[in-house]
């Protein structure tokens, strides 16, 4: 079981190793995927397929452009950094379309983190923002107000992810 303490300090040492790879390589384009996993159990068997996939899918779309990847399947959840030499906005519309219309896009979170450290937004982009995983509303609405249980949001993801990964 994980704790927001753990948590808190997970989102530091992302953030932290993002600067770093960032400082490292102010040439190359930073993609940061997490995955979406509601509840104070992040590292699950499902997680860690539906991380991989993303991982895959973002080397498929971005084809030999990746030049440095780091995966971590920690307690507090899947992570990947990618450095891929492409423009952020490019980047950033290729995660939106992953998240928007891959199978399990929606339990991904693909975020692309400029060159000055801040990620790009969807919604400067063009693009709308993240729906709900059970209902399609604005999902940080559905967050905010607790509309869903856990216990839904967790029998959705396995939903998903057994579809998915029963037909490929």
């Amino acid at each position: 079981m994980i704790t927001l303490d753990l948590l808190l300090a997970a989102r530091d040492a992302r953030r932290a190793t993002q600067l770093r790879l960032l400082d490292r390589h102010p040439d190359l384009t930073l993609v940061v995927l997490t995955v979406n996993i509601p509840g104070n159990v992040k590292r699950t068997p499902e997680s860690y397929d539906i991380g991989m996939e993303g991982v895959a899918e973002l080397r498929r779309r971005l084809g030999g452009r990746v030049r440095e990847m780091t995966i971590n399947d920690f307690p507090t959840g899947f992570e990947a950094f990618l450095l891929a030499d492409c423009g952020e906005e490019e980047a950033k519309h290729l995660s939106v379309e992953i998240e928007d219309n891959h199978p399990l896009g929606r339990l991904m979170d693909i975020d692309v983190i400029g060159h000055d450290g801040v990620p790009l937004s969807r919604t400067s982009l063009g693009h709308s923002g993240r729906r709900c995983l059970l209902c399609g509303e604005d999902a940080r609405i559905c967050m905010r107000a607790g509309r869903h249980t856990i216990a839904q949001l967790t029998d959705e993801i396995h939903r998903l992810h057994d579809g998915y990964f029963r037909r490929t």
